[in-house]
């Protein structure tokens, strides 16, 4: 009788309920014991309410058709239902074969490019799904010190970690670049790690497959089987195999004594690490950098730093940090964190291109889309009690004011007199324009 009302209860709750009920038990599971290799796993994957959940996320994060064309228009007009079907018979009969990935270039900040390997919508649900399941058992062992591309972790945890540090007096910052961290993990070696936790092989063979998929670039097809380092970036199950490869580092330095001892503590957001403490000895580096070459990985030499932060600053995660003098009193010295150039200057470009793409819509058309940019910023870097942005904000409103006045100078005179009336506050209370300066109290009203 239990049992029927058990599966009564079940058949009530969404697709996203069912798939948290389920990862709960498996990270309890896995928490309680720390050396159980999991076994039957592969036939989750191609459940339905795994399917229809792992269709919804790819959904919402968006993304054009790839080397097969197939878009989610498409899917939706042949039948969601039906296409996940077919997907979920693929997995059972085990005929399932990852698409070529295409390669595309992304603009990095300095200027150079980052190559990306999406793959098709297809492979992104079967990626979901495989994540959805396996995710909590590798969870449930990684160290509090990440926070890169997990559940309910952000950057935000990482920089109030950093604050917290320089608080307790470490101020010896070791500020560390993995070189090509995404193309040069050996395959081999990240299987091992794998299969310590998850010894269903049908997974494992999985895995296997998509980080040996050909590479579309261009009209050519290279890589594939031959190919044994790197996984790409864009895949949806890359970030997390990235986690389960470097967790390996973070466990040696919070667990290991010859940095337990002297206090020396790691915060890693993805391939990005940083080590803190009162006093990291030259051979503590020296081991680090053995460690990795052990993983198959090098550190950038060139990028890679010891660095006192008291007498030198240094950035993280798009944030300035630095120990500074007292804006009222020059002899007062204060830990410093707001957003860095590097970043604004982004910013600015972003929404420079903006204005340009959109120069022909009416403000009340024009002003959401301006919110969303300048939202998702100020979001990201506005961190209660621990980042300074008010003078970064003031900044940022002095040029929309200034964006705002060329772009209704180049508009008609009727129009342009308008702008001369109202100004930016009046962009503010007639058009609901975000105005920087007063978005931090707004936030805090919002939070309260």
């Amino acid at each position: 009788m239990n049992n029927i009302l058990e599966k009564r209860q079940k058949s009530q709750l969404s697709d996203e309920e069912r798939v948290r009920d389920f990862q709960r038990n498996l990270y309890r599971k896995a928490k309680r014991e720390p050396n159980f290799r999991f076994y039957v796993l592969y036939d989750k994957i191609r459940l339905p309410h795994f399917l229809r959940e792992a269709y919804k996320r790819v959904k919402a994060n968006g993304g054009s058709s790839r080397v097969d064309g197939v878009t989610f228009a498409e899917i939706e007009e042949y039948g969601v239902a039906n296409y996940l079907s077919e997907i979920s018979v693929e997995l059972k009969n085990e005929s399932y074969k990852p698409t070529a990935v295409k390669r595309v270039y992304i603009p990095k900040a300095n200027g150079q490019t980052r190559p990306l390997g999406i793959p098709t919508i297809k492979d992104r649900i079967v990626q979901m799904s495989c994540k959805l399941v396996i995710e909590p058992i590798y969870e449930s062992d990684f160290e509090d010190s990440s926070y890169g591309f997990r559940p309910k972790r952000s950057a935000k945890e990482a920089i109030t970690e950093i604050r917290s540090n320089w608080q307790q007096g470490k101020t010896e910052v070791f500020d560390a670049d993995i070189s090509k961290y995404f193309d040069t993990i050996p395959h081999d070696k990240l299987l091992k790690v794998v299969a310590k936790r998850t010894s269903d092989r049908k997974i494992i063979h999985l895995i296997k497959m998509w980080l040996k998929s050909p590479i579309h670039e261009e009209g050519k097809i290279s890589g594939g089987k031959k190919n044994k380092l790197g996984t790409p970036q864009g895949g949806v199950i890359s970030p997390l195999l990235a986690n389960i490869y470097l967790h390996l580092l973070d466990n040696l330095v919070n667990n290991k004594d010859m940095f337990k001892r002297l206090g020396i503590k790691i915060i890693r957001y993805a391939d990005d690490f940083i080590l803190m403490g009162k006093h990291i000895p030259e051979d503590r580096l020296e081991y680090i950098t053995r460690i990795l070459e052990r993983m198959g990985l090098k550190l950038n030499t060139e990028k890679s730093r010891m660095i006192n932060s008291k007498e030198e600053s240094f950035k993280f995660l798009g944030f300035t940090f630095r120990y500074d003098r007292g804006q009222n009193d020059w002899r007062l010295r204060y830990w410093h964190i707001e957003p860095s150039m590097r970043s604004q200057s982004k910013l600015r470009e972003n929404v420079k291109d903006y204005f340009r793409k959109n120069r022909f819509k009416a403000m009340p058309e024009f002003s959401p889309g301006l919110n969303a940019i300048l939202r998702g910023w100020m979001n990201y870097y506005h961190i209660p009690k621990v980042s300074y942005c008010r003078k970064t904000f003031k900044r940022l409103r002095w040029h929309l004011d200034e964006r705002l006045w060329n772009h209704y100078n180049k508009k008609s005179q009727k129009v342009s007199k308008l702008y001369r009336r109202y100004g930016f506050d009046g962009m503010v209370k007639k058009y609901g324009l975000i105005d920087p300066t007063k978005y931090i109290y707004q936030h805090q009203l919002v939070k309260a």
